[in-house]
């Protein structure tokens, strides 16, 4: 999730993750690669059962994928389920861009269209899916997002990052990767749908050292 911790657009990214990529300037240095295509794949399908195990199988399981990386997550993860359970899982995406508290500061943000199931999610288990948690913003934004369109049963949140550096009580229920970073860091999270490929890479003044 990048958002006004967020991120940057480096070839072609939108600013809507909360990865902390810089907003404008020069590309940053390319940094070092934690998590490749296949630890990425792993790590998808280790939450999948975590989510199932969580919820003891998959009644009344809504995924909600914040764009724009993670509506895509949100995807790949309705589809690893369905590799488990042999059904489908309504899977939707969830724009918060309106609900952010730090409109003033970043007018400029680019709306995205939410596209939830046709179930709806009244009394189901929402799992909320970003690329990146970081300062917990997006999150707030998303609950009260779905505050106005239902009451869930629960909600729950999967990333496939989370980088600390929390400004709110907000904490992932399944997380791909703990990644403590310094605050001068830069997470990049790459995927094939977008991107062209997989990979999650951090730069910045501590990744330079660490080299």
């Amino acid at each position: 999730m990048t958002r006004d911790d967020m991120g940057v657009p480096g070839n072609g990214h939108p600013a809507d993750t909360e990865s902390g990529r810089e907003a404008a300037g020069p590309p940053p240095d390319v940094g070092r690669v934690v998590l490749s295509a296949p630890e990425i794949g792993r790590a998808l399908r280790r939450i999948s059962h975590e989510i199932l195990e969580r919820n003891k199988g998959a009644d009344d399981l809504v995924l909600l994928g914040i764009p724009t990386r993670g509506a895509h997550l949100a995807r790949r993860l309705a589809d690893a389920l369905k590799d488990v359970e042999g059904i489908d899982i309504p899977v939707g995406t969830l724009d918060v861009t309106m609900y952010r508290d730090d409109l003033r500061k970043n007018p400029a943000r680019v709306a995205h269209h939410s596209d939830i199931p046709a179930s709806g999610i009244d009394e189901r288990t929402v799992v909320l899916v970003d690329d990146v948690l970081f300062s917990g913003r997006t999150v707030r934004a998303a609950l009260d997002a779905l505050g106005d369109l239902g009451r869930p049963k629960a909600v729950r949140l999967a990333v496939l990052v989370d980088r600390g550096h929390r400004e709110l009580p907000i904490r992932a229920d399944h997380v791909g990767k703990n990644l403590p970073t310094a605050t001068s860091e830069h997470v990049r999270v790459s995927i094939t749908e977008i991107d062209g490929a997989d990979e999650v890479r951090i730069s910045g003044s501590a990744a330079r050292s660490d080299a």
